[in-house]
């Protein structure tokens, strides 16, 4: 289809945490570049209600993990170099999508691939999912 496994990867898996249906349209663009060990994305998405940049800049700042580098005008923005060494997550580039105005957001993200990778990610995610009562831990023994 033109795809490289890698970007395939991130869609499925994308689908696949989301709990989103096979067929949910998602595209993503993968370029190997030489990093020492980042990771970074250029998000586009497409929502169903129109999108208000500035709460979605303020959910951000509030995220757990996340660390918002939104200032273009000072060349401050998510880079591989200064994401490297850190758990939190660089988000920036934030503004409203040209190709899906209201009803799109655009963004780019770089993250430390050793601290803050899949595994640390399942990890929260399991933790956050047994503190909303969305999941029930069994077999926890108290120590």
């Amino acid at each position: 289809n033109g795809y490289t496994k890698g970007e395939m990867k991130v869609t499925w898996e994308t689908r696949k945490i989301c709990s989103l249906p096979d067929d949910f349209p998602l595209s993503c663009s993968a370029v190997r570049i030489p990093t020492y060990r980042a990771h970074s994305e250029s998000i586009v998405i497409e929502t169903e209600l129109p999108v208000d940049v500035d709460a979605a800049r303020q959910a951000l700042e509030e995220a757990p993990g996340v660390k918002l580098v939104d200032d273009t005008a000072n060349d401050k923005y998510p880079m591989p170099l200064t994401a490297t060494g850190q758990e939190d997550v660089e988000v920036g580039r934030l503004r409203k999508s040209l190709v899906f105005g209201d009803y799109g957001l655009e963004f780019f993200v770089s993250g430390d691939q050793l601290l803050r990778g899949a595994a640390l990610n399942a990890v929260l995610v399991a933790e956050a999912m047994i503190e909303n009562e969305s999941i029930v831990a069994k077999g926890i023994v108290n120590a």
